[in-house]
């Protein structure tokens, strides 16, 4: 298969996304966009990857009390080729929590429950709402610029995760499961 059951190399960027409508609507007047891709986790047995995507409004705030969705964009297969992750995957990788607070949406992936990020969105100065995500990396609060999973046959060697800190200093954390 494509697709693994297991946990994927997350690769979490500052994701500066174009909104793009989508067909739910927040309220009567107010139609919900989206940023497709505020998330990314890239997984090393092949290029697909699961994207986390996050419904906002006009003014780039959250949409909703869960506006985080996982979905695989399969790259194996074509630029712009999605797909829902199956039941098996969305015990691993699906939300354990999401929470949408004052300072943006407070998130825990199943495989990584311990683990809080913290998806911010806004408009940027091009008109585009984008986001970041930050996460605590080996004790240091960091924008994450990635996380990478590497896989073996039957489940995961580790999770590599790769932030920069404030002051611009790169961060990196070797999870095993």
């Amino acid at each position: 298969s494509l697709r693994s059951a297991t946990l994927v190399p997350v690769m979490l960027a500052e994701c500066a996304m174009t909104s793009a409508p989508s067909n739910a609507w927040a309220g009567p007047e107010t139609q919900a966009l989206e940023i497709p891709s505020a998330l990314i986790i890239a997984k090393s047995s092949n290029k697909n990857q699961v994207h986390y995507s996050v419904q906002i409004d006009e003014s780039c705030a959250p949409v909703g009390a869960n506006p985080v969705s996982p979905y695989w964009l399969m790259l194996e297969r074509g630029p712009d080729v999605t797909e829902a992750l199956s039941k098996g995957e969305e015990r691993v990788l699906g939300l354990d929590r999401q929470e949408v607070t004052g300072e943006g949406i407070r998130i825990a992936i199943r495989a990584l429950p311990g683990r809080t990020l913290t998806i911010h969105t806004w408009r940027g100065s091009s008109g585009h709402c984008i986001s970041t995500v930050d996460m605590t990396v080996a004790g240091v609060a960091t924008h994450v610029a990635s996380v990478y999973v590497k896989q073996r046959l039957f489940g995961i060697s580790y999770v590599l995760l790769t932030g920069v800190a404030q002051d611009g200093t790169v961060v990196q954390e070797r999870v095993v499961p």
